[in-house]
């Protein structure tokens, strides 16, 4: 296999650097299929809250697992589909509007890429740039819900859009990183909706659901609706602060805190017996000390709530709290706890349901792992925007539409020269 065959997801988290190695492969019938070759992890140094706090400590992390990778694969790597996210990354719906140019009133390509350059033309803070200006839907000449314009008789053009944001400082840094591996960036692309390509179906992004994927210090969430995006929000809180929760509670370190977490917690308080106790030596403490594990669940269910509580005040922002058919789907490596679906249809009165990986295959059992699913859908995400694929409205859409370079290639001649 060549290495541009190869299609590599890469995702920096707060406590994890996970790589996805993907392949496309076509059968008789030309219909696509890809298969994951790689998934491999390691630990991750210098975020914090989603953003980097020291390059040469992401830059090592990063190193380490391309290394553990190119030995999994037998190959080196040339290029990686970058996810960026952290409590930086802002989103807003946007507007444009544009005069039809051909003299016989028919919608071209080039109409619509003027009207995503209108729909760019919003007042942008000076210290952020664009990451993706996402089509959601056309209007021509009044006629609302357009999703294909191009062919079209009008005079008027209009498109709403979503505009995603991200603090030009982190990026450049997340680019830099990147570069100091010697690794070229295909492109930053924002991590929850990379993440909604590997698990969300079509059916639901059409009936309406919110995606929630806890990481470790971030909690990520995109709200879809008739296919389109109504709302993305990075919330500052995650799993780590559960194992901080565990450890003030319980008077011991963060590692014997994250170990009981991991091998009694549950999020559901109320499926633990009172009589229930585990002894933290069990768990790496030095001396016996016997606690109620349903003190450490009660512990775990608070922080959960306080975690959907604000995720339910970002629905209520739209006007959908509670009112989305498709319910609630949970991912990322906080998803593991026990009990959360449980807790989540409680307390965000719709249904609730773990999100695995889709529409992709491989060997590795890192396939049905909640915690790779983004590196699994940047490699979807890469895999739509190379093949155009229809299927996949944000891929297609920003791969016909948009010519406008990506922030990736407005920086690489100003970063890589520092490596050249």
């Amino acid at each position: 296999m060549k290495d541009k065959e190869l299609i590599i997801g890469l995702d920096i988290g707060g406590t994890a650097v996970r790589i996805a190695v993907g392949a496309l492969s076509f059968n008789e019938k030309g219909e696509k299929k890809t298969n994951v070759l790689a998934a491999v992890y390691c630990p991750s140094e210098g975020m914090h809250r989603g953003n980097i706090v020291s390059i040469d400590d992401v830059v090592s992390s990063i190193s380490n697992c391309i290394d553990r990778t190119e030995r999994v694969l037998g190959m080196p790597l040339e290029s990686v589909w970058v996810g960026i996210s952290g409590s930086h990354i802002i989103s807003h719906p946007t507007h444009g509007v544009v005069g039809v140019a051909r003299s016989d009133s028919e919608i071209t390509v080039g109409d619509v890429e003027r009207a995503l350059e209108a729909a760019r033309t919003v007042a942008t803070p000076s210290n952020y740039e664009i990451l993706h200006v996402i089509p959601k839907s056309f209007a021509v000449d009044g006629q609302s819900g357009i999703k294909d314009p191009v062919g079209m008789m009008g005079i008027r053009l209009e498109v709403d859009a979503e505009i995603i944001q991200g603090l030009s400082s982190q990026i450049r840094n997340l680019t830099k990183c990147v570069y100091r591996t010697r690794l070229e960036i295909e492109d930053l692309v924002f991590s929850i909706l990379a993440t909604a390509e590997a698990v969300l179906s079509a059916k639901q992004k059409e009936v309406g659901c919110v995606l929630v994927n806890i990481g470790a210090s971030t909690t990520s969430m995109v709200v879809f609706e008739e296919s389109d995006i109504l709302h993305t929000a990075v919330l500052p809180v995650g799993s780590e602060h559960i194992t901080s929760d565990i450890a003030i509670g319980l008077r011991t370190s963060i590692d014997i805190a994250e170990q009981a977490k991991i091998d009694f917690g549950t999020a559901n308080a109320k499926s633990v017996n009172k009589k229930d106790e585990i002894n933290l030596r069990d768990c790496g403490a030095v001396d016996d000390e016997i606690v109620p594990r349903k003190y450490i669940a009660e512990i775990i269910e608070a922080r959960v709530e306080e975690i959907l509580e604000t995720v339910d005040a970002e629905l209520k922002k739209i006007g959908r709290s509670g009112l989305l058919p498709g319910g609630i789907v949970l991912t990322g490596g906080g998803a593991k706890m026990p009990g959360l679906v449980e807790v989540a249809k409680r307390k965000m009165r719709l249904s609730a349901s773990l999100g695995y990986s889709t529409g992709i295959s491989g060997t590795t059992d890192k396939i049905n792992d909640l915690s790779f699913t983004t590196a699994i859908g940047l490699v979807l995400w890469g895999a739509a925007a190379i093949t155009g694929d229809e299927s996949s409205q944000f891929t297609y859409l920003l791969k016909k539409f948009t010519k406008v370079e990506g922030v990736t290639s407005k920086l690489k001649s100003i970063i890589k020269s520092f490596f050249d």
